[in-house]
């Protein structure tokens, strides 16, 4: 009896594992066993919110991004922590996401009651979102440079129309921040123009999704602009467009304007000095366009984009206002170089003199006057819009 006894135990003995096997058996346990909870030996614990989780298990929380309201600075993510074997714990890295200022202009057409539906398309897209309610009278470039110091955002969120993004333009050259378009203007000529959609969900989703794209600038006697500059008919009927007429009435607001305007229009005469020659028209309009669309829905030229590195210009030479009114087709879809009495060309810098000093109007706004110097920026600025179509 006690011969078989001694043999099974030789046989258990010549079975059991040695050396490291051996180690590493002793230290975590045989298959089936728990892993040891504390010890040198105790597995590392992650940590994510309040829940632990051990390596190898799957916890749904783990696969994304998970945030936490601070005060001053809403919606910033958490770190994940490691928990050593000695209990303690090590901040290992910050799970980050897109950071995005909100500025929203509550003076356009719809900014008053957009606000915090912007700030909630933006975080349903997976952003997180420091809004900046500028006080009254702040220009946009200092909200900008207010909004963004001392902060971690990577991307200005603008909530407003073309003006509003137009006065953004030095804050966004200084920063060097990417643009981001909430179109909630009159007009939203630029965001028309970038195929950004022009309801809130949608924006915010190219503003999170897509990667910022370089667009151009164009510049006259110093002041940036996304669209189009404009002297003659385009600039008058700006100022007849008073901002309580744009907001009550929106595009409606353009024609209603346009139709009192139009038979006051008259022809002037000015020069056109651009690629080394010089031209004396009369006009009832210029038009130097960086974009495409403008003024509501009429189109610089049908093959215009704002990063294809020429500025697209026409000239109105017509004798009688009625011709504008036979054009219009032909200046909604941006063919009206194809009429004799329309000058079109394109540039990249041209000077307009006129006898007496014009308005010059640019998306919108009165903001110099003739004699107008204007010149192409290119790739001066990102923005957040779709990728472009091939031409």
């Amino acid at each position: 009896m006690l011969a078989i006894l001694q043999q099974i135990r030789q046989q258990g003995e010549a079975q059991q594992p040695a050396g490291a096997d051996r180690q590493r058996q002793q230290r975590y346990g045989l298959p089936g066993q728990q892993p040891p909870q504390s010890g040198p030996h105790a597995w590392p614990i992650l940590a994510i919110g309040h829940r632990p989780i051990r390596p190898g298990t799957h916890h749904p929380a783990s696969s994304r991004r998970t945030t936490t309201r601070a005060c001053g600075n809403p919606w910033r993510p958490q770190r994940l922590q490691r928990r050593n074997s000695n209990g303690s714990r090590v901040i290992t890295a910050a799970r980050k996401g897109p950071h995005a200022l909100l500025i929203v202009n509550r003076r356009a057409r719809s900014g008053a009651d957009a606000a915090e539906a912007a700030r909630d398309a933006l975080e349903a897209a997976g952003m997180a979102v420091t809004p900046f309610d500028p006080p009254e009278g702040m220009p946009c470039t200092e909200a900008i440079l207010t909004g963004t110091a001392g902060g971690d955002i990577d991307r200005v969120v603008l909530g407003g129309g073309d003006g509003t993004l137009n006065g953004a333009i030095p804050g966004l050259l200084q920063t060097g921040l990417p643009l981001g378009i909430l179109p909630l203007g009159t007009a939203n000529d630029l965001a028309r123009s970038l195929g950004i959609p022009l309801e809130l969900e949608g924006a915010a989703r190219v503003i999170a999704e897509q990667p910022p794209r370089r667009l151009d600038l164009g510049e006259v006697n110093g002041h940036r602009y996304f669209n189009v500059a404009s002297v003659g008919f385009s600039a008058e009927l700006a100022g007849e467009m008073k901002a309580a007429a744009k907001k009550r009435w929106g595009k409606l607001g353009y024609g209603i304007a346009a139709f009192g305007l139009l038979r006051r229009a008259r022809p002037f005469t000015a020069t056109l000095i651009h690629d080394g020659q010089v031209k004396r028209i009369k006009t009832i309009q210029v038009s130097v366009g960086n974009g495409k669309h403008y003024g509501g829905g009429m189109t610089v030229a049908a093959e215009a984009r704002p990063d294809d590195g020429v500025l697209d210009v026409y000239s109105l030479e017509i004798a009688h206002w009625w011709r504008l009114v036979a054009l219009l087709p032909w200046l909604r879809s941006g063919t009206q170089g194809r009429w004799d009495d329309v000058r079109a060309f394109r540039t990249t810098a041209m000077e307009l003199r006129t006898r007496k000093p014009r308005p010059v109007n640019t998306d919108g706004e009165l903001v110099t006057h003739t004699p107008a110097v204007f010149r192409l920026l290119p790739g001066a600025l990102k923005v957040f819009a779709p990728p472009q179509p091939p031409a």
